[in-house]
């Protein structure tokens, strides 16, 4: 298995990059956390998991300025064309095969969006299976996505009143049983503010052979 870096980019936004490959999901540059500025950023494919402000970000813009495609739920994905963006539009279920080593499943996430259904994403590269929750509430088939993707890694929101909180996602990483989880969605506002060391020590208690990884923006680990 090769090794690929996981980057928070703040809020939802993380930056994967395997072998010559640079995947951008939920990328919100302008996000105050933000280490980067869209203009910087160069991905082969980004990965949007709906169409909230906060999670499209500036897909399109970079989708047009490199063309890269934008994976996302097929109405989505038309909205994007409709904007001039370059788009691969699927639905809850997939793969979207990309290459050899790298496809994209799209599946459940209990949130709202007004362009398709919400959803999270479970990407394969490089042998490595990494699951975005996206935004969404706690919800019992998690233990389906775990069973049937065997994620290495779950990115899941903790910021509470959109999404799960602290508590909710604890239980969210016992059901999913990944190897490491990473927190994200928080403390972008006061509204969403959370401690991420309450997270893993309730995760700790639930789930104790899984590693939670707190990231601070910009920050990496190489995982494999």
């Amino acid at each position: 298995m090769k090794q690929v870096k996981i980057r928070w980019l703040g809020h939802a936004a993380f930056e994967i990059q395997g072998q010559d490959i640079d995947i951008l999901i939920d990328p919100w540059l302008t996000n105050p956390l933000s280490p980067v500025r869209p203009e910087e950023v160069k991905p082969d494919y980004i990965v949007v998991t709906h169409d909230h402000n906060d999670h499209l970000g500036e897909a399109i813009e970079i989708s047009k300025r490199t063309g890269a495609p934008i994976i996302s739920v097929y109405e989505l994905a038309n909205y994007i064309n409709e904007k001039g963006g370059k788009s691969i539009g699927m639905n809850i279920g997939g793969p979207a095969v990309l290459k050899n080593d790298l496809y994209v499943y799209l599946t459940q996430a209990f949130h709202s969006s007004t362009h398709g259904s919400p959803t999270g994403a479970i990407i394969y590269i490089n042998g490595l299976s990494i699951y975005h929750a996206g935004d969404t509430g706690l919800f019992g088939d998690m233990k389906l996505i775990g069973e049937v993707y065997s994620p290495d890694v779950a990115l899941l929101p903790i910021g509470g009143f959109f999404t799960m909180n602290p508590e909710q996602a604890a239980i969210a990483v016992q059901l999913i049983s990944p190897r490491y989880a990473i927190p994200m969605h928080y403390n972008t506002f006061d509204i969403i503010k959370q401690d991420p060391y309450a997270f893993s020590e309730k995760v700790k208690k639930l789930r104790p052979s899984t590693e939670v990884l707190v990231l601070k923006p910009g920050e990496s680990r190489d995982l494999s």
